[in-house]
């Protein structure tokens, strides 16, 4: 939609390079003003295009961060937290820029903007006092790491929300909400990555081949009082029990992509914004590889999950609660039918070789997403349609 807090300014001519517009910004707007101020539509464009920078450091960042830490003891100044943090520094550049001037947002999607980085930049130091004082972190669902996540999520709730509110209609528009959401999506499901890379990793170990050097797979058995035996190895790959992953990867990247559909508002856009984050995945697969990092499974069911919500947004026709029930069943059908497909992937085409094409599973949580995706489809369209009706 058309934002009347959004104009351009005819008699600007913008330069083409970041650092001439980064100084046409500063020269030109650098003042004080309340959120929701009308913003040139180059402004609008130069600062989203500049987020999605920041959410690109951070993604290779934790991507890279993620296989590290299941091949070295954990560094603070480990490369990828080095890229991961300059993704944080643009985004504090950021949110002070939209508070101080109030330009590219409303009331509300600021204070989510402030509200994400706050609790961010708290679990930083938080989750550094936790290594010192417990030694290696052996789960991507520790406390101090789920506060990371959803700051980063809160923070991204708000860039979402300025751009789908400012941005005037256009496939512009369009292509940066859908990267919006994917970048949400992948930060939704991240911690799911435990155990993508960790059955590998668990499976390397059992043919003789370990992905993790001597010194980190003795630290972490050290931490539990064992030898480097089969124990301490699972403990350190899959500590997490096995109803936690098709629960998280199916039912809740679900409850993702339905506002990413509405939004959009386009045919197969849940489908699209889920095949754009199962294309990284596959793209960063062979990087990591060719580096000489561990790998993880790579969750292609996804893409069955956002063709569930897709299609129950066209057989329900606009019926609330009938679309949340087709979704609810569509999303459980495709999404674990299709996650059990890929888990026969390896005995259908490796035999019993030891690897895998998924983690383990637990399927008797198909009941439990099957219900929750509905109550949560519900809830979520019931405050929308409140938001709707509130003022920015």
């Amino acid at each position: 939609m058309m934002s009347a807090m959004t104009n351009a300014v005819a008699d600007v001519v913008v330069p083409r390079g970041p650092l001439g517009r980064t100084k046409l910004f500063f020269a030109r707007h650098w003042q004080r003003g309340a959120p929701g101020r009308p913003t040139p539509a180059w402004v609008l464009r130069f600062c989203f295009g500049t987020w999605l920078t920041a959410f690109a450091f951070k993604l290779a960042g934790s991507s890279w961060d993620l296989s590290w830490h299941f091949k070295w003891l954990r560094d603070d100044l480990a490369p990828p937290h080095l890229i991961n943090t300059v993704g944080t520094v643009i985004i504090v550049v950021l949110v002070a820029i939209h508070s101080y001037t109030g330009l590219g947002c409303d009331r509300t999607s600021l204070r989510l903007m402030q509200t994400g980085l706050a609790v961010f930049l708290v679990a930083a130091p938080l989750d550094v006092i936790n290594h010192r004082v417990n030694g290696l972190d052996l789960t991507a669902w520790s406390p101090s790491h789920l506060m990371l996540y959803l700051g980063t999520g809160i923070m991204q709730a708000g860039v979402l929300l300025a751009w789908f509110r400012l941005a005037p209609p256009g496939r512009f528009r369009t292509g940066v909400l859908l990267a919006l959401w994917a970048f949400f999506l992948e930060n939704t499901f991240f911690p799911n990555g435990q155990q993508e890379y960790g059955i590998l990793g668990l499976r390397a170990w059992e043919r003789g081949t370990p992905e993790a050097e001597p010194s980190l797979l003795s630290f972490a058995a050290n931490q539990i009082g064992h030898p480097v035996d089969r124990t301490a190895i699972l403990h350190f790959t899959l500590p997490i029990p096995d109803w936690v992953y098709p629960l998280w990867g199916i039912a809740v990247s679900a409850l993702v992509l339905v506002p990413a559909r509405s939004t959009l508002a386009r045919r197969w856009s849940a489908l699209v914004v889920a095949a754009a984050y199962v294309a990284y995945r596959s793209v960063i697969w062979p990087l990591l590889l060719g580096l000489g990092f561990p790998v993880s499974t790579v969750p292609f069911y996804l893409l069955a999950v956002g063709l569930a919500v897709d299609l129950a947004f066209r057989i329900g026709a606009g019926h609330r609660t009938a679309t949340a029930g087709i979704g609810a069943l569509l999303v459980t059908a495709f999404g674990y039918g299709a996650l059990w497909l890929q888990s026969q992937f390896r005995p259908w085409v490796l035999g019993d070789a030891h690897t895998e094409s998924a983690p383990p599973i637990a399927y008797w949580t198909a009941s439990v997403a099957l219900a929750g995706v509905f109550v949560l489809w519900v809830a979520g369209a019931a405050a929308a349609r409140r938001l709707g009706r509130v003022a920015p």
